[in-house]
């Protein structure tokens, strides 16, 4: 009479019970508890950037017992071109704690709440990130494409000019997946809408380890892509398109007090009396022919920035990095703003506007180049010295060479 309770019980825990060697991850979050199975077999989910941007990749997937991950890279998959992640030389951080403040790793790269995020990404950092245990255990992977600007294509709407057309055969198709516009990088006047757009593949001869975003698709460096297409991928280009706009600047400006906080807190003056701008304004000193560059405080490559000398404004149709190959000054794509080599006429005030709003200044004036004191242990001082040194003894040389010639010559004139 027990025997079909006991093989209900049992087949009741068998439902119950997981796979054995599968890994579950419990995440509480307002009291709701979402469960999340880590992929038995590792798979790469596909992610595109363009330079000089920065990302976060999420750890999607950790064992609960797993205190802290591992965030490890591979340019090409295979044991030997595996490196524990810091600032990409091999230094194995565990966590966020073990990084110091203000030293080269925590510029490169940090992990913040198992998350590995990265700054200002190039590409040559394109290839598989994963994150694991210390012993070398993976449990979640990226294909990570990072994309040039530096040849980008370029196009003004306002010209009338056209994007790159979509290359489509009977086995692929290479195309532009566009982001959003960009605000308007001015207001009150004429200003500048921006839009990238990234170069992406479609077939179905994909390789079935990595995740694709869309159907069929992946970026054109993602690693999915069969190597007979890179020789064709390698001649599509990144895509900006740039477009004019117009918006009204908001009513609401800083009160005196906000203007004289932010004034202050750029150490320029705490005298009340005197005028205070809208916004800070920074004096640079600049020596002549020497090449400079200006960034906007607190902009990044993916934000609307713009850039004034005076009353003049530097639109990105004309002063765009790529528009004309003699340009002296322009703006990149990261969106500074480049000097090859600073002249009289480039002395100013120069504001910069980020995401709408006009956020600071700098004046650039003429001085002398700095000294530099160099050391005995110097790079340069080093190579000096080895230079004179191996300069002197080869002259020593000569000299002893020329030396014993002669005295061989008047040996023989004697006899």
């Amino acid at each position: 009479m027990l025997l079909p309770h006991i093989v209900v019980l049992c087949l009741s825990l068998l439902w119950v019970l997981p796979a054995s060697g599968s890994e579950f991850v419990i995440e509480e979050k307002e009291d709701i508890f979402k469960i999340q199975s880590c992929p038995a077999f590792l798979l790469f989910q596909n992610a595109a950037y363009l330079a000089d941007m920065s990302f976060e990749l999420p750890c999607l997937c950790k064992p609960e017992d797993v205190p802290s991950v591992v965030w490890y890279y591979q340019k090409k998959l295979g044991k030997g071109y595996t490196k524990v992640l810091s600032d990409f030389n091999g230094t194995k951080i565990l966590d966020s704690s073990q990084i110091r403040s203000g030293s080269k790793i925590n510029s490169r790269f940090t992990i913040l709440m198992f998350s590995l995020v990265v700054f200002n990404a190039q590409p040559q950092d394109s290839g598989h990130y994963m994150c694991g245990s210390v012993k070398g255990d993976y449990f979640y992977g990226y294909d990570i494409d990072v994309q040039s600007y530096r040849k980008a294509h370029i196009t003004f709407q306002d010209q009338k000019e056209q994007p790159q057309g979509d290359v489509e055969t009977k086995t692929y198709k290479i195309f532009t997946l566009y982001w959003d516009w960009t605000v308007c990088d001015r207001c009150g006047v004429r200003a500048e809408q921006r839009r990238i757009g990234l170069c992406y593949f479609h077939s179905p001869y994909l390789y079935l380890r990595y995740k694709r975003t869309m159907h069929d698709a992946v970026s054109c460096g993602s690693a999915a892509v069969p190597y007979r297409y890179w020789p064709t991928l390698k001649k599509r280009r990144a895509e900006i398109l740039v477009r004019s706009c117009f918006v009204q600047c908001p009513t609401r400006y800083p009160s005196v007090e906000g203007q004289m906080f932010s004034y202050d807190l750029f150490g320029y003056t705490n005298d009340k009396n005197k005028k205070i701008p809208q916004i800070p304004v920074q004096t640079h000193i600049q020596p002549i022919s020497y090449p400079l560059t200006l960034a906007c405080p607190g902009a990044k490559a993916e934000h609307a920035v713009a850039w004034d000398k005076g009353q003049f404004r530097l639109y990105r149709q004309e002063y765009m990095m790529g528009v004309n190959k003699s340009m002296r000054m322009y703006i990149d794509h990261g969106n500074h703003l480049v000097f090859r080599a600073f002249q009289l006429n480039d002395i100013g005030t120069y504001f910069c506007w980020k995401q709408g709003k006009m956020v600071a200044g700098i004046r650039l004036t003429i001085g002398l180049p700095p000294r530099i004191h160099r050391n005995f242990t110097d790079p340069e001082s080093i190579f000096a010295m080895k230079t004179i040194l191996i300069s002197y003894f080869i002259l020593l040389i000569i000299f002893i060479f020329i030396k014993c010639m002669k005295c061989i010559n008047y040996y023989f004139d004697c006899f």
